[in-house]
């Protein structure tokens, strides 16, 4: 199972050109591949205009969520907190979310987020950069 950040899907949907799409269908192969909440909201709000939304809308709907649980919450909260004492800053909390949720379900992030590569340092993220070319 592959929890597809939205740094990836931004770039999967906006491919104009089609290697990217190609590229990633061939990293994906046989598996499934999954999302969060947060990446529903960081994919919705991106959206430009209503049609757009409508459609991600309409697509996102029929996906398939790795949820939150109760543990989720301080154990991402412990990832920023125990990187911010060693002086590493990430860009935003809903990586360390994003992180631990993949962590909990034993799921491989894909990404394009050096965030992810920060928090691998000091927990057991399965997580790989998405390299499109």
């Amino acid at each position: 199972m592959i929890l597809v950040d939205t740094s990836v899907w931004v770039e999967v949907l906006r491919d104009k050109t089609g290697k990217i799409v190609q590229a990633f269908r061939k990293r994906i192969g046989a598996n499934i591949d999954v999302f969060n909440r947060f990446t529903q909201l960081e994919l919705l709000q991106g959206a430009r205009d209503e049609q757009e939304w409508s459609r991600l809308d309409e697509y996102l709907l029929t996906q398939y969520y790795l949820e939150a649980t109760e543990d989720t919450w301080p154990e991402a909260a412990r990832i920023y907190f125990d990187l911010r004492r060693m002086g590493i800053t990430l860009g935003s909390p809903i990586d360390c979310c994003i992180a631990q949720i993949a962590m909990e379900a034993g799921a491989l992030l894909l990404h394009q987020d050096q965030d992810f590569e920060k928090i691998a340092v000091i927990r057991p993220l399965a997580a790989e950069r998405f390299h499109p070319g």
